[in-house]
């Protein structure tokens, strides 16, 4: 963001991407999932990054974290191996269309399909 002061400078933007990141791996290390809820906003509204700045951000943090969590469901036999093996397929075709699609979307349309998926996702949990 060349010319443009984040709201954060230099230790408080440190603090703030460690704090977003302990929460995000808490998160996913609970419910196998759902860093990026944490890292999106945070980015976006502490950070002041652009929309498609903080979801491909955001993308690129929870795959090491996917990879740290998902050791540990392993290791403590959580983990089923072929479900596994056979949803990475999917997850890996999904990745790559999701990545491609970013690429093409503005932040408004973005940013809409973010807030229905969580808001569809906060619904199921809470009454299905």
């Amino acid at each position: 963001m060349k010319g443009k002061k984040r709201s954060f400078d230099g230790i408080k933007a440190v603090l703030v991407k460690i704090a977003a990141g302990a929460i995000a791996g808490l998160v996913n290390g609970l419910f196998g999932g759902g860093g990026g809820m944490i890292i999106v906003p945070c980015l976006k509204r502490f950070l002041r990054y652009k929309t498609n700045s903080a979801h491909a951000t955001a993308i690129a943090v929870i795959l090491p974290l996917s990879v740290a969590s998902g050791s540990f469901y392993i290791a403590f036999g959580n983990a089923e191996w072929l479900s596994t093996s056979v949803t990475s397929i999917g997850v890996l075709a999904g990745g790559v269309l999701g990545a491609a699609l970013l690429k093409k979307l503005s932040s408004k349309p973005l940013t809409l399909i973010f807030s229905v998926v969580m808001a569809v996702a906060g619904v199921k949990m809470l009454f299905f």
